[in-house]
Parts: C-alpha cells; sequence; structure tokens
C-alpha cells in the first residue's frame, strides 16, 4: 500500500512539474510598444517600483554578505523568496517599451532590442534566490555569502548593460 500511494504521489509530482515548465514558456514575455504616454508612465512607474523592491531585498543580502550585518537565516530566507517572486515578474514589466515617449526612466535601449539577453538575465537572479533558499535548506552556513554573492552579480550583470548610469 505505503509503495502504491509513493508512486500515486510521484506521479502527480511529475505532472505538475511538467505543467509548472508548459506554463513557464506560454508566459514568457514578449516586447510590446506603451500604447499611450499614459501607458507608458505606468509602465515606467511599474517597473521602478520592482526594482525598488529589489533593493529593499537586496540591501540587508549584500551587507551581511558583506559582514557588516550578521547573518540572519529568517531575512535571508524571506528576501529570497520575494527576490525570486519578484524576478517572476519582472518579465511583464521590463517587456513594455516606453522609448517612444517622454517618461524620465533608468532603462537603456538595450533593454528591448536585447530582450532576450534581459530575460536570461533575470532567469539568472530567480536561479540565485532558489540558491540561496536551497543553502538556507541545507543549513549550509559556508554557503551563504557565496549564493548571496550569485545574486549580486545577477543584479549587476543586468544593470552593466541596461542601465543608465
Amino acid at each position: 500500500m505505503k509503495l502504491i500511494n509513493k508512486a500515486i504521489i510521484a506521479a502527480a509530482v511529475g505532472v505538475a512539474l511538467s505543467n509548472v515548465a508548459i506554463l513557464n514558456q506560454a508566459v514568457a514575455a514578449e516586447v510590446k510598444p506603451a500604447m499611450s504616454e499614459k501607458h507608458a508612465k505606468a509602465a515606467t512607474k511599474y517597473r521602478q517600483s520592482v526594482f525598488q523592491l529589489v533593493r529593499s531585498n537586496m540591501g540587508p543580502l549584500g551587507g551581511m554578505a558583506k559582514g557588516a550585518l550578521p547573518f540572519d537565516e529568517s531575512v535571508m530566507q524571506t528576501n529570497a523568496v520575494r527576490l525570486e517572486q519578484l524576478a517572476t515578474m519582472m518579465g511583464d514589466y521590463l517587456s513594455v517599451d516606453t522609448r517612444e515617449y517622454n517618461v524620465e526612466t533608468g532603462a537603456k535601449d538595450a533593454i528591448w532590442e536585447n530582450f532576450s539577453d534581459v530575460e536570461t538575465k533575470v532567469a539568472a537572479l530567480k536561479t540565485a534566490a532558489q540558491g540561496l533558499q536551497a543553502a538556507l535548506d541545507a543549513g549550509d552556513k559556508s554557503a551563504y555569502r557565496g549564493a548571496i554573492g550569485k545574486i549580486g552579480a545577477s543584479c549587476k550583470s543586468c544593470h552593466d548593460d541596461y542601465k543608465k548610469d
């Protein structure tokens, strides 16, 4: 009986994971132009809001990685989950091309010209956030600093290519 239950659970998990993979492919963002100045301003505001949330979650992690703050596993777990969630949303907010309208933005035009690269970098952020969660789940304190560093490196790679100075 236990073997049958384990087999059923394993099959259900397999189906769920394949559905998630299909859904992730189906909802990949594509670049679309803002439809009006109002839309461009709203899209810019939302995009900047997501990045403010990223910053608010990265700040404590960066402080911990640099040794300025003690490691706090609860904060690391919460912030890693939040960063993963924010990364999941980024494609939608970055995909609205606001270049046609006069909006104040720190985004370089290259974001919309190389959007598949942007999506790759956003996926790296999500993977890095999951890596910190995995280190925490394993209780591997020696991996915390490196896992946080990978999150920071993923942020930096996007900033270097797509954020105005």
